[in-house]
């Protein structure tokens, strides 16, 4: 006698189209494309968990770059300024400042400057 397993793929097939919802069209109603589209967002997910922590660090020194630049200094010139000054403050943080806090970040840029001015004299 043949034995199918039909409650195990019935159970395996409904769950996969269970993940599709929200797909369009065949891709949410058949399990054969339902399968497909779930694995190929699976891996996008996978990847763009490791492209999202390289997009937020590249927007953060963007802002960091447009709020120095504002005042008279680049990115790379205030960053090694606060590393010669010793603040050790991460680049969220900064870019948070930059855009709230106009007055402190004004005190790093300062700090900064001076640290510059100390290590080339």
């Amino acid at each position: 006698m043949r034995i199918t397993n039909a409650a195990a793929s019935r159970k395996r097939r409904k769950r996969m189209v269970r993940a599709a919802k929200g797909f369009r069209m065949r891709r949410s109603k058949l399990y054969r494309y339902a399968s497909d589209a779930v694995d190929h967002g699976l891996v996008y997910s996978y990847k763009h968990r490791r492209l999202k922590k390289r997009d937020f660090r590249q927007l953060w020194q963007a802002r960091i770059n447009a709020a120095t630049r504002a005042a008279g200094l680049t990115y790379s010139r205030f960053i090694e300024g606060l590393v010669a000054a010793k603040v050790e403050v991460n680049r969220k943080m900064l870019a948070d400042l930059a855009a709230t806090d106009a007055a402190a970040f004004t005190a790093l840029i300062q700090s900064a400057k001076d640290a510059l001015q100390a290590k080339h004299a």
